[in-house]
């Protein structure tokens, strides 16, 4: 919903995948290169609509996000991907605790394959 992005790649059995996001968005003027994510999706039947979580690892920042959502398929047999996350910075003391975890929500939706 922000232009933001990301690939993912097959779930495994055990629920494990792996990708690459690429954000739109920033906190600061340093562009934010593509970052690896690393996540897990409930395995049940083949037609279900599967709760998730994955993490980003931002490669520019002292910072991390986790995201976690459920994968619905709407009337249309689109998918879309609901979400929350809370992105952690680093921060230099206990003091500044509370200016370091940011949180927000964020829908996903399938990319159509380029020409």
């Amino acid at each position: 919903d922000l232009g933001s992005n990301m690939t993912i790649g097959a779930v495994n059995e055990n629920g494990s995948f792996r990708g690459v996001y690429k954000t739109a968005v920033s906190g600061s003027s340093i562009k934010v290169p593509p970052s690896p994510l690393l996540g897990y999706q409930h395995i049940i039947q083949e037609m279900s609509q599967p709760t998730f979580g994955f993490t980003v690892h931002w490669k520019t920042t002292e910072s991390i996000t986790v995201f976690t959502g459920q994968c619905f398929v709407d009337k249309e047999g689109k998918e879309v991907l609901k979400t929350m996350w809370l992105l952690r910075s680093h921060v230099d003391s206990i003091q500044d605790d509370w200016k370091a975890t940011l949180v927000g929500t964020n829908i996903f939706t399938r990319m159509s394959p380029q020409k």
